[in-house]
């Protein structure tokens, strides 16, 4: 069972939009210019990063230092993890979703996994979560439900909650479905296999081009990841992104529909129906924003058959 559907359509939708969790950007950064491909489809690159609540490996919070990265990477689509929304003294109880969304001038959806009462009557709920930040306008979000192992219960037993975020986007008229996710850290991977079979459950009930960014906690030929392979393409950076300062493995992952042929990942042909969506690249750039590196990767999406 997924939490109710959240749409923002029209600006008079502003305020409902921003109370459920989906900001608009301002008007000069809600649409981006494209040309289409000779092939038939458009480029769009997109780009995960776990921002570790705002702080750096070094343990200190500093937004400035991220926003900087994050205006660096040019992406018109990026999956956040760890995001804090009015959490603690962490993250200096702001805002981060809606803060990175303002200053860089990009749409916002934030996915909350823990909603807690407020440290105070009448203040903003304890959020922490997923969010997607966007040039594109954003026509649809939903906060799915998926196993997690709770950090916040003593005694944790595996069981739905939010925190699995899912964003339509429109690319040049075309809708675009992006998924942000952030699967469980521990070592026994029982619940990374539950949540895969809940993701693949989720993306299955949708149609055309899909993204799926997220820190997966495993790297990628872990046992746990493989049924995700089957539908989707691994799009490989060639390098690892944890931890920032001296990564050693690759748990951060941008992955995307293969649609059909010709989507081959970073080497594939520009071939494949409507809903293929094909790696021109991928990458990872050295930062020590936080203490993951991002994944960044220029896609082209198919805008018709072929």
């Amino acid at each position: 069972m997924s939490l109710r559907r959240r749409t923002a359509r029209t600006p008079q939708l502003l305020l409902a939009a921003a109370l459920s969790g989906v900001l608009l950007a301002p008007p000069a950064a809600a649409l981006t210019t494209h040309r289409p491909s000779p092939g038939g489809g458009v480029p769009l690159r997109v780009a995960t990063y776990n921002i570790h609540a705002g702080a750096g490996p070094d343990g200190v919070f500093d937004l400035d230092r991220q926003v900087a990265e994050l205006r660096s990477l040019d992406a018109d689509v990026i999956g956040l993890q760890e995001v804090d929304r009015h959490w603690g003294a962490r993250s200096a109880w702001r805002d981060l979703a809606g803060e990175l969304a303002r200053r860089l001038r990009m749409h916002v959806s934030f996915a909350p996994i823990y909603s807690l009462d407020p440290a105070e009557p009448g203040g903003p709920r304890a959020e922490f979560g997923v969010a997607v930040l966007s040039r594109h306008r954003i026509v649809k979000a939903e906060n799915h439900e998926i196993t997690r192992l709770s950090t916040q219960d003593p005694n944790p037993v595996p069981a739905p909650a939010p925190g699995f975020g899912e964003v339509v986007v429109r690319v040049r008229g075309l809708p675009v479905h992006v998924y942000v996710t952030h699967l469980d850290y521990r070592p026994d991977p029982a619940v990374r296999v539950s949540q895969v079979a809940d993701t693949r459950r989720i993306m299955a009930e949708d149609r055309g081009p899909k993204i799926l960014l997220g820190d997966f906690n495993a790297e990628p030929a872990a046992a746990e990841l493989a049924p995700l392979w089957k539908e989707l393409t691994d799009a490989d950076p060639g390098a690892p992104t944890f931890p920032a300062q001296a990564p050693v493995k690759r748990i951060d992952f941008v992955a995307v529909s293969k649609g059909g042929p010709g989507n081959g990942g970073p080497h594939g042909g520009g071939g494949g129906p409507r809903g293929a969506v094909t790696v021109r690249r991928a990458w990872v750039p050295e930062s020590t924003a936080s203490d993951h590196r991002p994944v960044v990767a220029d896609l082209l999406v198919r805008t018709r058959g072929r």
